[in-house]
């Protein structure tokens, strides 16, 4: 009898929306309107990211996307006390504990976990006693991921940005060195039962590879379908990941680096 195939989701970042919004001012593009249209093409969820210095994702978005969304909305956030208290009062489906620097472009490497200490312990088990799921972004490092499942975290985020950016280069044998520390964290992760989600740089041929890694239950990717979509459409980028997920999903086995 052949067991069923687990699941994966789709996690729809809409934060560049806003990115192009801030860069002129003003509410248009609204990035409500696009994790609805993204909802309405086959998004499973919504991830925003509020960041401290509100470079793109703004309070009021939050607040609209908490109101006004029908799909599990992600809060995507530095682990700081301003950021427990704004998740605390919207209540999210999930929150997602990242680092963040001010001088970053984007979310680089992942949560240091060990470094936080007994202090991301207290803001993990607070957000977790409020009801909200709670995950943390991190490398492919079994040291991390340990302590993730020993604080309490509901699920761990591996960051995919690394093997993506050696799998655009060309560079294969790091690619594929990279390919396969992410595939011993999502199972160690899963082994301590914790549930796995990826992200950070996929794109429609990397999304169907991680999508073929059986532990891994979601993949979040942002910038990718926001860039696609000026060419594509929004809704049509996304059904095209949908493809491209299932693709992946459905030859379950040894996946290969691209």
């Amino acid at each position: 009898m052949t067991s069923l195939i687990p699941p994966i989701r789709l996690g729809v970042n809409v934060d560049h929306v806003a990115t192009i919004r801030n860069a002129r001012g003003g509410d248009l593009p609204d990035p409500v309107r696009a994790a609805q249209l993204a909802c309405a093409a086959g998004a499973d969820g919504i991830t925003a990211h509020l960041r401290e210095d509100r470079r793109h994702i703004r309070d009021s978005d939050m607040r609209r996307l908490r109101e006004q969304l029908t799909v599990p909305l992600n809060f995507e956030m530095a682990a700081t006390d301003e950021m427990v208290a704004i998740a605390l009062e919207h209540r999210p489906h999930a929150a997602c504990l990242v680092p963040e620097r001010r001088e970053e472009r984007t979310t680089e490497g992942g949560l240091d976990v060990l470094g936080g200490g007994i202090d991301l312990a207290h803001k993990v088990q607070k957000l977790a006693h409020a009801g909200i799921r709670v995950s943390l972004f991190v490398a492919s490092d079994a040291a991390q991921i340990a302590r993730a499942a020993d604080i309490g975290a509901a699920v761990i985020e591996l960051h995919t940005g690394a093997w993506c950016e050696f799998v655009a280069a060309g560079e294969t044998a790091k690619a594929a060195a990279e390919l396969a520390r992410l595939l011993d964290a999502a199972g160690q992760g899963s082994a301590l039962g914790l549930e796995i989600h990826a992200g950070h740089g996929l794109d429609y041929a990397t999304a169907e590879i991680m999508a073929a890694v059986e532990p891994v239950r979601e993949l979040n990717i942002g910038h990718f379908l926001i860039g696609e979509s000026i060419f594509a459409g929004l809704e049509g980028t996304i059904r095209h990941m949908r493809t491209a997920m299932a693709r992946g999903r459905a030859r379950l086995g040894a996946p290969q680096a691209a």
